[in-house]
């Protein structure tokens, strides 16, 4: 099945030319079917990058998704221009009133900030704290899993020595967990950044599961209240030369980075990665839209 998205959004030609089935507005209106509600708080500087990303893993599945993009309206966007912005995203204050099947909050280069002084922290709590009335299930990735297990159950994270960037194994922590059916006993997921969680709290906090994790780089998939909230805190949407591109950018911002590990073949950033992560991606990401969407939302909201 199709994923809804704008006719000129410029994902669109990417992901037709990789064989994403996609739609415009005019032809899902004459299918008579009730589609899912997906809105994308997307606080990735590259925003056009994180859209083809997370658009790609949301249009492989048997659903119709409609997706609605949001930015914060407390924070301007240096790397994504004012038209786009405009055509595309909405704010808070215009979807506020709605209900969605689904919300996805992204990472963002904020996280050696304390949370509190993240300039658009106060328009995210409202933002986390609307989505527990308004929202079936919310998936947070990266800083948003930080952000989200530091507002609602007050986890803390934890500045690390070094920045973890790279390719790392994982293991399951909870086989039962529908969120992870279909998952190989060892799989492998992108992860880039600077703060881990504070495991002792995570470890004592009963209504935070973890269900997944790796030995290098830590916490990995968690979840709470049965789905409503689903914190991440890697990128598997990432491309295959997404960390590529990252360690590119930092070597020219003169930052002098590690080369991401597990990521380039012996170790060579002039050698092409291989992505190991792209089917645990689309599972991910469809069976979080089937078991705690599609299968847990009303079909008319109140």
């Amino acid at each position: 099945m199709p994923i809804k998205i704008p006719r000129l959004l410029p994902a669109r030609e990417i992901l037709e030319n990789e064989n994403i089935f996609v739609m415009d507005e005019d032809r899902a209106l004459s299918q008579d079917i009730r589609p899912l509600n997906i809105l994308i708080l997307n606080l990735m500087p590259e925003k056009q990058m994180e859209e083809a990303q997370l658009l790609r893993l949301l249009g492989n599945t048997p659903l119709q998704v409609n997706v609605s993009f949001m930015r914060t309206a407390t924070h301007e966007s240096r790397h994504t221009s004012h038209l786009h912005l405009e055509q595309f995203y909405t704010v808070f204050s215009e979807i506020c009133h709605k209900k969605f099947d689904g919300l996805i909050i992204t990472g963002a280069p904020v996280e050696q900030i304390p949370f509190t002084e993240v300039d658009y922290w106060n328009e995210l709590k409202e933002i986390m704290e609307w989505s527990k009335s308004s929202v079936t299930s919310t998936l947070h990735i990266c800083w948003g899993a930080q952000a989200a297990l530091y507002y609602h159950f007050g986890i803390n994270k934890v500045l690390l020595p070094e920045k973890i960037s790279g390719v790392f194994s994982h293991t399951l922590n909870d086989r039962t967990e529908k969120l992870l059916r279909g998952f190989d006993d060892v799989y492998f997921a992108p992860h880039s950044r600077y703060t881990g969680l504070d495991q002792e709290a995570l470890a004592n906090h009963p209504e935070v599961k973890l269900l997944s994790s790796s030995k290098e780089a830590g916490p990995f998939i968690l979840l709470a209240n049965g789905g409503k909230q689903i914190m991440v805190t890697g990128h598997l949407e990432y491309d295959s030369e997404t960390l590529s591109v990252e360690y590119n950018r930092d070597m020219k911002k003169g930052v002098h980075p590690h080369i991401p590990q597990h990521y380039f073949p012996n170790d060579d950033p002039s050698d092409k990665p291989v992505n190991r992560w792209r089917s645990h991606a689309h599972l991910l990401f469809s069976n979080w839209l089937n078991y705690y969407v599609y299968q847990e939302t009303p079909y008319s909201w109140e």
